[in-house]
């Protein structure tokens, strides 16, 4: 692979551009919020500061969102710790949780397998009732609109045009792009728009955030560095010719597995990745298929374990890249004063 020489000096640039990126995936976000406070740990402030866009989708956009009102990733990661297993209906003994894993598992087959109410709660206790036009940083939160069958991104005002989303409840936003279907129901936001899970489209958001800050923030794509945070990458097989009954387990995984790498190829094509310069991070650990499902709370101190353990590895390389100095503060165009 070969550079450009000017690449060491684009890292030392205090004109480079950040983006942080972070997928979907559940109680899975544990890993990414676990690498994201094993960083903060190095650092001299919280690991937001650092990034001049950030966007998330699903649990992932939980851990943007949480990041743009400044909280720190140790209060991020304290919060699946805390409260995922009472989210999940796992927070009694295990005859108890037996006993609500069967009957939950009969009830999904008519209605989603999890109430809103306890993710609302928690949401609530993290967010209270702050806006999205309270962020500190610029984000960018992927949602779908299953009645218009069409995109839905809440946006920071970064830009004149957005007039709308920064009045938006944070929680509204949270709950929508986590409204995973089968796991939880559809949200339905202060102006009555149903919305649901932006992982039906954007598990991975890197396509999105790269896309926001070239087309809409005008960016030099030469300027823009990512660090990509996945929630594990399921290793499975498909046979060569396979019915529904083989392939539905699978479905999902496929699905969003086709998803991220085609929102990577994007994203490397744009900011020149690999063939011109070193412009994305991923981090992400395979894992065979079944052992991490995505309301598997049983797995959240091996998902913080797998986290703080990247983190050991991926810091000296990210440091220069990523955390010499801190982005500059964001201005945004509308305000909630206003």
């Amino acid at each position: 692979m070969v550079y450009d020489s000017s690449d060491a000096e684009c890292l030392n640039s205090p004109n480079k551009r950040r983006i942080l990126s972070i997928d979907g995936g559940g109680i899975l976000g544990t890993f990414p919020a676990a690498f994201l406070a094993s960083l903060e740990n190095q650092l001299d402030q919280p690991i937001g500061d650092y990034f001049d866009l950030i966007s998330g989708t699903s649990t992932g956009g939980i851990i943007a969102l949480g990041l743009g009102m400044g909280l720190s990733a140790t209060d991020i990661l304290r919060m699946y710790k805390e409260d995922g297993p009472n989210i999940f209906g796992q927070s009694g003994n295990w005859f108890q949780n037996c006993l609500a894993n069967k009957a939950r598992f009969l009830r999904w087959f008519y209605r989603p397998k999890y109430s809103s109410k306890k993710l609302d709660y928690t949401l609530d206790r993290l967010f209270g009732n702050k806006k999205l036009g309270d962020a500190k940083h610029r984000l960018v939160i992927p949602a779908w609109n299953p009645v218009s069958q069409s995109v839905y991104i809440f946006k920071t005002p970064h830009h004149s045009r957005f007039r709308t989303d920064y009045k938006s409840p944070i929680i509204d936003v949270a709950l929508a792009t986590s409204a995973a279907p089968t796991y939880f129901q559809q949200h339905m936001t202060e102006e009555s728009v149903g919305l649901i899970d932006g992982g039906i489209w954007a598990n991975n958001p890197i396509a999105v955030a790269v896309t926001e800050a070239i087309g809409i923030l005008k960016w030099p794509a030469d300027q823009i560095y990512v660090l990509s945070l996945g929630c594990l990458d399921e290793a499975y097989t498909l046979p060569k010719a396979a019915g529904l009954g083989l392939m539905a387990t699978k479905l999902v995984s496929l699905f969003m597995n086709g998803q991220s790498h085609g929102a990577m190829g994007i994203a490397k094509l744009l900011t020149g990745d690999e063939h011109e310069r070193k412009a994305i991070f991923r981090v992400n650990h395979r894992v065979s298929a079944g052992i991490y499902p995505m309301d598997g709370v049983s797995q959240i101190e091996n998902l913080e374990g797998l986290g703080f353990s990247y983190a050991r590895e991926r810091f000296p390389s990210l440091r220069s890249v990523f955390f010499e100095f801190t982005a500059e503060p964001f201005e945004p165009i509308y305000k909630i004063t206003e």
